[in-house]
């Protein structure tokens, strides 16, 4: 019974420490929407602007829109921890690190120059840009169940940022705002801007197989350990 209770234990700790993390990142992710969502709101009033007009821009940040799924997949984990549902499966979650880390990269590289927050704005930009990236980063590596993800996986994983690319053209064509100057077809032409989300894509696909050679090591080392630890019992 000793033993049995022991083990119980070690099997609760690290799900403490994931729940814990979960939490964290979440809330992060969250507070750094609704920061900057406030503070978007408040830019349309006091330019008398539209308000819808500024949530829809708001709303069309790749940024915003991957924070959002980042924090949906920890909430729901959180809330039903043993559902496996579409946002928390092993390829969806996987996705993730690979979108989250091209949003911190690519402001870090093209886009941190571009303008200087301070006070809370600041506080939101570094939530969404620099600890959510980390930290969920970080929340996979450690927590996460490695070994099932496919090599096919990351062809699949540009799916979002394809649709997000056809959307931003759209709606730029539509009322000439585009929300990164990478991608302002306007400005740089549609072929230039072509070569720019070629160029993203395949950052995203050759992270993404990153991610799988990551996967399948930690998921052989997973393995061997239960291997060894079911050769102990017996």
């Amino acid at each position: 019974m000793q033993g049995d209770s022991e083990a119980l234990r070690a099997t609760l700790k690290p799900l403490n420490l994931q729940r814990s993390g979960a939490v964290l990142i979440a809330c992060m992710a969250w507070f750094g929407v609704e920061v900057q969502l406030h503070f978007s709101i408040e830019d349309a009033l006091i330019k008398k602007e539209s308000i819808a007009a500024h949530v829809i821009a708001f709303f069309s940040y790749f940024t915003v829109e991957t924070n959002i799924l980042v924090a949906l997949a920890l909430t729901i984990f959180l809330l039903q921890p043993q559902a496996e549902r579409f946002l928390t499966g092993p390829s969806v979650t996987s996705a993730l690190v690979v979108y989250v880390i091209v949003v911190g990269v690519v402001y870090e590289w093209l886009l941190r120059h571009l303008w200087h927050p301070y006070g809370m704005r600041l506080f939101a930009d570094m939530l969404l840009h620099d600890a959510v990236p980390f930290l969920y980063s970080l929340y996979w590596l450690l927590f996460l169940p490695k070994g099932s993800l496919r090599w096919s996986d990351p062809a699949n994983w540009l799916i979002y940022p394809i649709l997000f690319f056809f959307y931003t053209m759209f709606r730029g064509a539509a009322c000439g705002i585009y929300p990164y100057p990478f991608i302002n077809a306007a400005e740089l032409g549609l072929a230039r801007v072509s070569v720019n989300t070629t160029v993203l894509l395949a950052v995203f696909f050759g992270l993404g197989i990153a991610l799988i050679a990551i996967d399948h090591a930690l998921g052989s080392g997973e393995r061997g350990r239960s291997g060894l630890g079911s050769a102990a019992e017996l």
